[in-house]
C-alpha cells in the first residue's frame, strides 16, 4: 500500500451489496487520510449525499418498525455495517409518524441523513458540569426541519438531540458514527425533569458482541 496509508479495519456487512461496500470503502479511505474527525466528515460528505440520493440499495426490511425496541415506541434501529474494532457503525433508524426519539447523545463524530419521510430535529446543549449523578441541565439550542436528502454533522457541540417524524410516512434516517453506537452505553435525557440515565439502544437485527 502507499506509504502512510493504513489498512482499514475488517468489518461485518449485515447488508452486503456493491453500493454499500463502495460507500464504506470510501469512508475508510477518508478517515485514513484525515487529520481529525471534522476533516474526515468533510471528505465523507459528498459520498454520503450520493448514497442518500440513491433509492435502490436499501431493502425494505431495513425500513421496518420494531415491536421490541431499545429506543421505545416501535423505533427500529437496524445495523447495516460495523467495523470489527468498534470504530465505525452504519445503521438505519426508523421512526413511526408522530413519534419522537428520546433525547439522547451519541458519544462520537458522525453524519446523519434523512432517506425517507420528513423529520424535525431539536439540538440541545448541556449547561451543567455533569458532576451530579442522574442530573443534567439541557438548553434547546436549535430546531431543524429535514426532508429526504437533508443531512447534518455530529460533533461534541451538537451531540445531544431528538428527532420526530412529521410526515404521514415512516421516516428512515441513515447514521454513520465513529463508534458501535447501538452497543455502547450512552445517555438518555429528560430535559423537563432535568434528569439523565444510561441507556443502550441495541440493534433490532444484531446482538451486541459481548452478549453472543
Amino acid at each position: 500500500m502507499p506509504e502512510g496509508q493504513t489498512v482499514p479495519p475488517s468489518g461485518e456487512y449485515v447488508l452486503d451489496n456493491p453500493r454499500l461496500r463502495a460507500f464504506i470503502e470510501a469512508v475508510h479511505a477518508a478517515r485514513g487520510a484525515a487529520a481529525d474527525p471534522s476533516a474526515a466528515i468533510q471528505a465523507i460528505r459528498p459520498h454520503f449525499a450520493e448514497l442518500l440520493a440513491d433509492r435502490g440499495w436499501l431493502p425494505g426490511e431495513y425500513k421496518e418498525l420494531a415491536e421490541d425496541s431499545g429506543m421505545g415506541n416501535k423505533i427500529g434501529m437496524w445495523l447495516l455495517y460495523r467495523a470489527d474494532d468498534g470504530s465505525l457503525a452504519f445503521s438505519s433508524l426508523v421512526v413511526p409518524p408522530g413519534v419522537q426519539t428520546p433525547v439522547h447523545d451519541h458519544l462520537a463524530w458522525g453524519l446523519v441523513g434523512l432517506y425517507q419521510g420528513e423529520q424535525d430535529e431539536e439540538v440541545f446543549i448541556r449547561r451543567d458540569d455533569a458532576t451530579k449523578e442522574g442530573r443534567a441541565e439541557l438548553e434547546l439550542a436549535e430546531r431543524h426541519s429535514l426532508k429526504p436528502g437533508s443531512f447534518y454533522e455530529l460533533l461534541p457541540h451538537n451531540d445531544i438531540h431528538r428527532v420526530r417524524t412529521t410526515s404521514a410516512l415512516t421516516s428512515v434516517s441513515l447514521h454513520l458514527l465513529g463508534n458501535d453506537n447501538g452497543c455502547i452505553w450512552r445517555h438518555r435525557f429528560h430535559p423537563e425533569e432535568g434528569t439523565v440515565e444510561p441507556f443502550r439502544s441495541g440493534y433490532v437485527n444484531v446482538e451486541c458482541r459481548e452478549t453472543r
